[in-house]
């Protein structure tokens, strides 16, 4: 079993939403003997002492374990965080969705006792990879748990792109974007895009265009080792836009490329010994509905 001595926190930004399950978390490692590890910008919130305090990029090369506390947004900032590190993540839910974070804050203590005791669901996530060039030369390398998505930034505004598949043309498309997602994403933006749920552990990548200017235009479901080349076409008139994970954005022009992959290594996620992913379909998808008799 393995042992879990040096627990990373990393919390949303706003701690008065979440200041006291951050607190009973903290006290409840400490009561346990873990060392504990926190993000430096609760620094001036947190008056445990023992306590030590790391930028985010640090906190995963120091720990065993990180601990979440917030919503899906912060789990994805923590993921492209400390995926290098291959430590695994746990997430309790202080935000609106819970499709990542999904320990119950009401049942913390008794869920993570449970979890650092050994009984647990363990899980391995994609990672996207998601490089920019500019005249052939790479500019910026971002990573994405959910998606990387192509877009034009601007309201009625199409762009016009090339893709293709492992060097392979696959068409030229006039959109209002692209969506590249992992199973994981494929609940997040690829879903109200008309993407497909993809179990999250499935060696896939999704493509989903975003308001196509044509009728024949589908979701296509690849292999996780391809590699994906988006170009903006020369004749394309609007700036395009990139967005990783809805939190990292970027410009790109005519004529430069966007180069999408499965990153080297996966996200290590870890879920109470009840966790059911259909059972999270039917809760935040509203599957619950039943029919009157």
């Amino acid at each position: 079993m393995t042992v879990f001595t040096r627990i990373g926190i990393f919390s949303k930004p706003n701690l008065n939403a979440i200041g006291t399950t951050l607190q009973q978390l903290i006290n409840f490692l400490q009561q346990r003997k873990h060392s504990v590890i926190i993000e430096d910008h609760c620094q001036d919130k947190i008056m445990n002492s023992g306590i030590k305090f790391l930028p985010s990029d640090q906190i995963g090369k120091n720990c065993d374990l990180v601990i979440v506390v917030g919503g899906d947004g912060s789990m994805l900032k923590a993921a492209r965080a400390i995926v290098d590190d291959m430590i695994p993540v746990i997430g309790i839910n202080r935000g609106n969705l819970g499709f990542l974070a999904d320990v119950d804050p009401s049942n913390l203590e008794t869920t993570l006792t449970e979890i650092l005791d050994g009984a647990y669901i363990s899980e391995h996530r994609t990672v996207l990879n998601a490089k920019i060039l500019k005249n052939k030369q790479v500019v910026s390398e971002h990573l994405a748990l959910n998606d990387v998505v192509l877009h034009h930034g601007d309201i009625a505004r199409l762009i016009e792109f090339e893709v293709y598949i492992d060097d392979q043309f696959v068409l030229d498309q006039r959109s209002d974007g692209i969506i590249t997602c992992t199973p994981t994403g494929s609940t997040a933006y690829a879903l109200s895009g008309g993407g497909p749920i993809v179990y999250p552990t499935l060696d896939v990548l999704c493509i989903v265009p975003m308001f196509p200017h044509t009728l024949s235009a589908r979701p296509v479901v690849i292999d996780k080792d391809s590699k994906i080349r988006l170009v903006v076409a020369d004749q394309n008139k609007v700036d395009a836009k990139i967005s990783c994970d809805g939190q990292t954005h970027m410009s790109l022009t005519s004529g430069d490329e966007l180069h999408i992959q499965a990153h080297h290594h996966t996200l290590h996620l870890l879920h109470p010994k009840d966790y059911n992913y259909y059972s999270v379909l039917r809760e935040k998808l509203g599957w619950n509905l039943k029919f009157n008799k």
